[in-house]
C-alpha cells in the first residue's frame, strides 16, 4: 500500500480540510485530492464525508486511520533504524509514556540524564494514567512505556524495570504519622484516591480485596485525578492519600508530608516496562533500556 497516499489521507482526517492538509504536508490541494481518490478507488469505498463544512472520515475511514496510523509509525521507525545504522549516532525521536508514579521523578531523571549522553537524540516522554499508557504502547503511539500495574491487554507485553514502595501520606501533625496504622482505623480518615486507571488505584483495590475490604467501605468522598493534585489535597490537611514513596521524597524531607504504613496491606510493589507484542525495538529504546537499568541497579 502506498504510505503517501495513507499519509494524505491521515492529514485530511486530522485536520478535517483538504487545504489544510496540503500546506501540512508541501503540496497542492488537487494533489492531495487526488492521493485521497486513489486510496479509495483502490479500496472500493469512500473514506471521507466531504459534505459538510468539514470533511469527516466515514466509518471505513476511521477504521483505516487508526490502521493507517500504525503503519506510518512502522515506517517511520524503519527509515529511521536505518539513518542510524548509517551514521553510527542516536538521532531522531524517541518517544516513551509513564504512568504518574514512575515518570514523574525517577523515569523523568533518567530521561534527562539519557538525552545529555546523546545530544542529537530528541526524547518526549509523555504522563498518563496507567491504562492510557498501556493503549498507546500497543496501537504503537509510544515506543515503551513505564507503569506501575499490569492490566492485561492481548496487544502488550510487560517486564519487571525496578522496584517501588507505595506509602499512606499524610498531613504534617497528623495522627497516623510515622506509625503503623489498623485497616479500622484508616475508615475514620477521609481518604483521597486516584482516578480510576491509575497504578496505585488499582494496586490498593486489589490489596483491600485481599483484605476482605473494598475502597467503598472507606470514606472515599474526593477523587483528584492523579498524583499532583491528590499530594496538594493531602499537603492542604484534607485528607490521607496512597502514594508511590519516590514520587513525595523532596516533601518528606521537607515536612510538608509525612507518611504511614497500614496493618494487612502489602505496598510493595514492581514498575513493569511495557512494550507492544512483537514490536521490534528500535536503537533507541535498547540504548535507554541498557542505560536506564545500569543507573537503576
Amino acid at each position: 500500500m502506498d504510505t503517501r497516499q495513507l499519509q494524505a489521507f491521515c492529514e485530511v482526517v486530522e485536520r478535517k480540510s483538504f487545504s489544510l492538509a496540503a500546506e501540512r504536508l508541501g503540496v497542492t490541494q488537487p494533489a492531495v485530492s487526488l492521493q485521497v481518490r486513489s486510496l479509495e478507488r483502490r479500496l472500493g469505498t469512500q473514506l471521507l464525508d466531504r459534505s459538510g463544512r468539514r470533511v469527516e472520515p466515514t466509518e471505513s475511514g476511521l477504521k483505516l486511520y487508526r490502521s493507517a496510523q500504525r503503519l506510518l509509525a512502522l515506517e517511520e521507525e524503519i527509515l529511521g533504524e536505518l539513518a542510524d545504522e548509517a551514521t553510527g549516532a542516536l538521532d531522531g525521536t524517541f518517544e516513551i509514556g509513564a504512568s504518574t508514579g514512575p515518570g514523574g521523578v525517577v523515569l523523568s531523571q533518567i530521561l534527562c540524564q539519557f538525552a545529555e549522553a546523546h545530544p542529537a537524540l530528541h526524547v518526549a516522554l509523555s504522563v498518563f494514567d496507567t491504562q492510557t499508557i498501556v493503549e498507546r504502547v500497543a496501537d504503537r503511539t509510544l515506543q515503551l512505556g513505564v507503569v506501575g500495574a499490569a492490566p492485561r491487554h492481548r496487544g502488550v507485553e510487560y517486564e519487571p524495570f525496578f522496584h517501588d514502595t507505595v506509602v499512606l501520606a499524610c498531613p504534617p501533625g497528623h495522627r497516623f504519622a510515622e506509625r503503623t496504622v489498623a485497616l479500622s482505623e484508616l475508615k475514620e480518615e477521609q481518604l483521597i484516591v486516584m482516578q480510576e486507571g491509575a497504578g496505585v488505584r488499582q494496586m490498593i483495590e486489589d490489596e483491600l480485596r485481599r483484605a476482605g475490604m473494598r475502597l467503598r467501605d472507606l470514606d472515599v468522598r474526593v477523587e483528584l485525578g492523579l498524583q499532583e493534585s491528590v499530594t496538594s489535597a493531602v499537603r492542604g490537611g484534607f485528607g490521607v492519600t496512597f502514594i508511590s514513596r519516590s514520587s513525595i521524597e523532596d516533601d518528606l524531607a521537607a515536612g510538608l508530608l509525612t507518611e504511614a504504613r497500614v496493618e494487612g496491606l502489602e505496598l510493595e510493589r514492581e514498575i513493569h516496562l511495557v512494550r507492544a507484542s512483537g514490536r521490534s525495538e528500535t536503537r533507541a529504546a535498547r540504548a535507554f533500556l541498557e542505560f536506564a537499568r545500569d543507573r537503576l541497579a
